[in-house]
């Protein structure tokens, strides 16, 4: 099996995995669902179509730069008066919500399958049909989302995302993020199976035409740390 490697870089994100009605929420790192909805855009695929094929893909995320949890505060509606609207006006039947996003975050992520169907995606993700967006269609990436050099990797999902060059760049949030971890230790997330021991469950994995249905399954993953080593024949920048 092969990998697929692609970077969600962003000052706002947000991968929901509970939303309902005025609670949007946020995982603190990138759900399959989302990433799902990502690749559906790169490659033209609509709402009413099955995703099945990418749903079968095994997932992993490596966090590169932990995301800042914040609230953003929405009003929508309403001509009258008693409540303050985001607009600056007031209203007493605005309808009220809160929306959580992860602010500054940096995540690799990896995709375990078939290697001419990642070719295929990794394709899409340089000329992509629609807009990527990062979990909100607002949301939209800082840093191309496809890596440099071509993001296929001949190794198992696990393996990939530990030996890909950390951090990626650009030299200012290298510099940034080596300051603030010294250590080098990075949270990996990586899809179980749910007869692994401490799993955690997810509820946003894809199946048929999950996007037109609003409806996602269960999915278990596991998280553990590991202390990057650097590759020696990567070459890296050099502290400030």
């Amino acid at each position: 099996m092969s990998t697929l490697l692609l970077r969600l870089c962003g000052p706002m994100q947000a991968w929901g995995t509970r939303s309902r009605f005025t609670e949007r929420d946020t995982e603190l790192e990138p759900s399959k669902s989302g990433v799902a909805g990502l690749l559906c855009a790169a490659i033209g695929r609509t709402r009413d179509l099955p995703v099945d094929d990418i749903a079968a893909l095994k997932m992993g995320v490596r966090v590169d730069h932990e995301g800042t949890m914040a609230r953003d505060y929405h009003t929508a509606g309403g001509g009258g008066s008693g409540v303050v609207r985001a607009s600056g006006g007031t209203s007493r039947d605005a309808v009220l919500s809160n929306r959580y996003y992860l602010a500054d975050a940096d995540f690799l992520v990896g995709l375990e399958g078939n290697r001419g169907f990642l070719e295929e995606l990794d394709a899409a993700l340089r000329v992509p049909e629609w807009q990527l967006s990062l979990g909100r269609k607002s949301f939209v990436p800082a840093l191309p989302v496809y890596l440099p050099g071509g993001g296929i990797r001949d190794d198992g999902l696990e393996a990939a995302l530990k030996a890909e060059p950390w951090p990626l760049g650009p030299a200012s949030m290298t510099r940034r993020y080596l300051r603030e971890n010294p250590s080098r230790r990075l949270r990996i997330v990586l899809e179980a199976s749910f007869d692994d021991d401490n799993v955690q469950v997810r509820q946003d994995q894809p199946a048929g035409v999950c996007f037109a249905t609003r409806s996602f399954g269960p999915r278990a993953i596991r998280q553990d740390y590991f202390e990057h080593e650097e590759p020696s024949h990567v070459p890296q920048p050099a502290h400030a």
